[in-house]
């Protein structure tokens, strides 16, 4: 005889119906399926609304000629409204907690305690509360460091700041993963967020291995009411890209591309040329690094001279992008000049590409922690660098119209 199962509604044989029953309320087993019926949930309900906008933008062509183009607006605008809160309701009931290896102590405070013990004389000013979220062969390699680095950049906003915790996901409180992700960046462009962005990607990510960077980062956390700024990091003579108001943007990047890239450096050239090139590109990431310390230490530059070698800021993490790749700086270490020299920075990082247990184990273990978070100057060799940071508060209802436009703050080096 077949039975159907109470839980699940699956059809089942009866003599083997306690068994399956059962197994709803083995942890591992209730959470597959679970996700899985949302999956299904999701899928289904959305199939339709996701649609609509165009259905809508249709109508409107339509209505135009008949019933005038105010009243068609109108409508337009409604019926737009109502399938955007459909997709709302539909994605904050399904909606996917990112999974992550938890580190007892946290990441931060193991990198808190790394920069501590080390010898020398330094002083570091790190983020506060940092989940690292690595990339998966099984999901997201060699196209997620993105998304990675925005559940990064989540995870300290939802635990460091009350108001984004409320406003981010629908106030639900964790980092969703990144399915859950793309239909949040969808529906922030169907609120009019970074329209031109939304062109380029035609709208659409969602089940898409597509690359994306900082200014779509942006474009979901503004979507929130979050004031994400989006800072240009520029060597070119131009990059040739300027946004829609005339301020001068980096050139999108749009992932590891880097295998496809040419150095344009010409045969002739001499040693002493190739050396001047260099220090010319080191003195430009300086003005990188620089910033990034000045970042950090705002409003904390009357404590940097005591005998504290670690400071916690309450600055957002930064989401760093350069041509080929994306990771998440969490700090700066400045280091003396000795004897007049300039001091040394070394920028401190969370790089999605590495696996979380091997951080976790060097960190604890303090042995070979810095290979993996440090980068110096020298290693900043790229002509363009981007970065994403938010500042407190939520915006007001007027700021949020500006903040759909994504624009940037361009620092030449």
């Amino acid at each position: 005889m077949i039975s159907a199962c109470p839980i699940c509604n699956i059809q089942v044989l009866t003599a083997e119906l306690q068994w399956h029953a059962n197994t709803h309320f083995e942890d591992d087993q209730l959470q597959s399926d679970m996700e899985l019926a949302q999956q299904f949930a999701f899928t289904e309900s959305t199939a339709n609304a996701l649609d609509a906008p165009q259905q809508c933008m249709d109508s409107f062509t339509t209505d135009s000629h008949a019933q005038g183009a105010s009243s068609s607006t109108s409508g337009c605008s409604s019926r737009h409204g109502d399938v955007l809160d459909d997709q709302i309701s539909c994605l904050l009931r399904v909606q996917i907690r990112s999974r992550i290896q938890e580190t007892e102590g946290g990441i931060m405070n193991l990198l808190k305690s790394c920069l501590e013990s080390e010898a020398g004389s330094s002083t570091s000013i790190i983020s506060g509360h940092v989940d690292h979220h690595q990339t998966l062969s099984s999901e997201d390699k060699g196209w997620g460091c993105g998304w990675r680095n925005i559940q990064m950049l989540s995870s300290h906003l939802l635990k460091q700041r009350p108001e984004a915790r409320d406003a981010l996901f629908g106030g639900a409180g964790f980092v969703p993963d990144i399915p859950s992700l793309q239909r949040w960046l969808e529906i922030a462009w169907d609120k009019k967020f970074d329209t031109l962005g939304s062109i380029h990607f035609d709208s659409k990510v969602y089940g898409a291995k597509k690359w994306i960077g900082t200014t779509e980062c942006a474009a979901l956390l503004r979507s929130f009411g979050l004031r994400a700024r989006v800072v240009d990091f520029d060597n070119t003579e131009s990059s040739g890209l300027h946004s829609k108001n005339g301020k001068h943007v980096v050139n999108q990047v749009r992932g590891p591309m880097d295998k496809f890239l040419i150095k344009n450096v010409s045969s002739r050239s001499t040693s002493s040329e190739l050396c001047q090139e260099d220090a010319e590109n080191m003195r430009g990431q300086q003005v990188l690094v620089d910033w990034v310390w000045n970042y950090f230490a705002s409003k904390r530059s009357d404590r940097l001279h005591s005998s504290q070698r670690v400071f916690v800021s309450d600055k957002t993490p930064l989401y760093f992008q350069h041509q080929g790749h994306s990771r998440t700086i969490v700090g700066i270490q400045k280091q003396k000049g000795q004897r007049g020299s300039q001091d040394r920075f070394t920028l401190l990082i969370l790089d999605p590409g590495h696996i979380t247990a091997d951080l976790d184990r060097a960190l604890r273990s303090k042995a070979g922690w810095q290979r993996l978070v440090k980068r110096g100057v020298h290693t900043l060799r790229k002509p363009q660098y981007q970065l994403c940071y938010v500042d407190p508060g939520i915006a007001s209802s007027e700021e949020m119209e500006h903040l759909k436009i994504i624009d940037s703050i361009l620092v030449r080096f």
